[in-house]
């Protein structure tokens, strides 16, 4: 994990490294979590639509969601707690110290999908700020923003959110705000609610339960890992990391949960990588039933024969979560890309590509699999 470093500068990108990003997931979708305490990356409902905070590839008129404290010069360390991806980020300024917890809960029965954000005193008093920008299809649309039964809500297109927060916020120029203290012993939390613009808004679930529950979650399913070797941390933390890279309805898993991230900085070599890769298989199934992850490699094997199912000649080197296979490559020219890294990308023409080494590639995930 990142050590401890102070607060960066208000402006987005200043200096930051794509090592300073932490992934929370609920196995359908995931978001990245920036060490100052911006969201900057998230798609919602699922790995591949279109992300709502955009300015891990912009700034922050793409879209993001703060939660630092105004103390420019706090503190901040960050952890997982242990066996989990629920984000644990500790703030410690001159007169106290806060806990932001962060998290993505499984979805509800309804189709609800959240964020979760918890602030927590610890020691003292500490001044904070929270921002949300939201920005649908990629940064691009500025929603429709209104407020009522409690709540702000933001909707554009086939997409709503649902904003609940334990403090009061200010709506102005299509952004939401607040500054807020929290004391020792004080629990402040806010959520972001994603659900189909059409329908009705979902019940508020409690953010203290879902917590609660996501940890034990988590902690059960690494308890199930069988591998008792001297790297049992970061072997456990590589497969937690698969694990929340897998799209749970269908068993595929995604290469990386963002897109257009180049190899180097100010380069065109940045794709889309939201997809599921035919030679990541066999090592992926290794890895999981050497583990004693069965149930997670037997899903991802029955993914692989049905995206693949039918003529050996049409198969293709990557298909989507549910196994589809045309994955029509764009570019977002209102995106500057990473560090100026320009195209910025979704989808990959890659899916076109005659890659004759993917016949091996299946071969050896059956032969794992076996």
């Amino acid at each position: 994990m990142p050590k401890t470093s102070k607060h960066p500068s208000g402006r987005l990108h200043a200096d930051r490294l794509i090592g300073d990003y932490a992934l929370i997931g609920s196995t359908h979708s995931a978001a990245l979590v920036h060490r100052g305490g911006d969201i900057e990356w998230l798609c919602l409902p699922r790995f591949d639509s279109a992300a709502m905070f955009a300015s891990l590839l912009g700034d922050e008129r793409n879209g993001h969601w703060t939660m630092r404290a105004k103390d420019r010069n706090a503190r901040i360390t960050r952890r997982y707690l242990p066996g989990t991806v629920v984000l644990e980020t500790t703030i410690r300024t001159a007169k106290g110290v806060a806990i932001v917890t962060d998290f993505m809960p499984r979805p509800a029965i309804d189709g609800t999908h959240e964020v979760v954000r918890i602030v927590r005193g610890v020691r003292g008093i500490v001044a904070m700020h929270t921002e949300f920008r939201i920005r649908f299809n990629y940064g691009e649309w500025c929603p429709w923003m209104e407020r009522r039964d409690g709540a702000v809500f933001a909707t554009a297109g086939p997409d709503s959110v649902r904003i609940s927060s334990g403090v009061p916020l200010t709506n102005e120029n299509f952004a939401s705000f607040a500054d807020f203290s929290v004391s020792a012993g004080q629990s402040i939390a806010f959520s972001l609610d994603w659900f189909p613009s059409h329908l009705k808004p979902p019940v508020t679930r409690d953010a203290s339960a879902l917590l609660a529950r996501t940890v034990i979650e988590w902690s059960a399913w690494t308890g199930r890992c069988g591998y008792g070797g001297e790297f049992h941390e970061p072997v456990m933390r590589s497969l937690l990391t698969l694990k929340a890279l897998t799209y749970e309805p269908t068993g595929g898993i995604v290469a990386a949960p963002s897109t257009s991230l180049p190899e180097r900085p100010g380069g065109e070599r940045n794709w889309d990588y939201r997809f599921c890769w035919l030679r990541d298989a066999a090592l992926t199934l290794y890895a999981l039933i050497g583990s004693g992850y069965v149930e997670e490699a037997s899903a991802w094997r029955w993914w692989l024969m049905r995206a693949v199912g039918g003529s050996p000649e049409e198969l293709q080197v990557m298909y989507g979560l549910h196994g589809e296979r045309s994955l029509t490559e764009l570019e977002l020219g209102w995106l500057p890309g990473y560090e100026n890294s320009r195209p910025v990308r979704i989808g990959n023409g890659a899916h076109g590509q005659r890659q004759l080494d993917v016949y091996g590639s299946v071969i050896a995930a059956f032969h794992a699999a076996r």
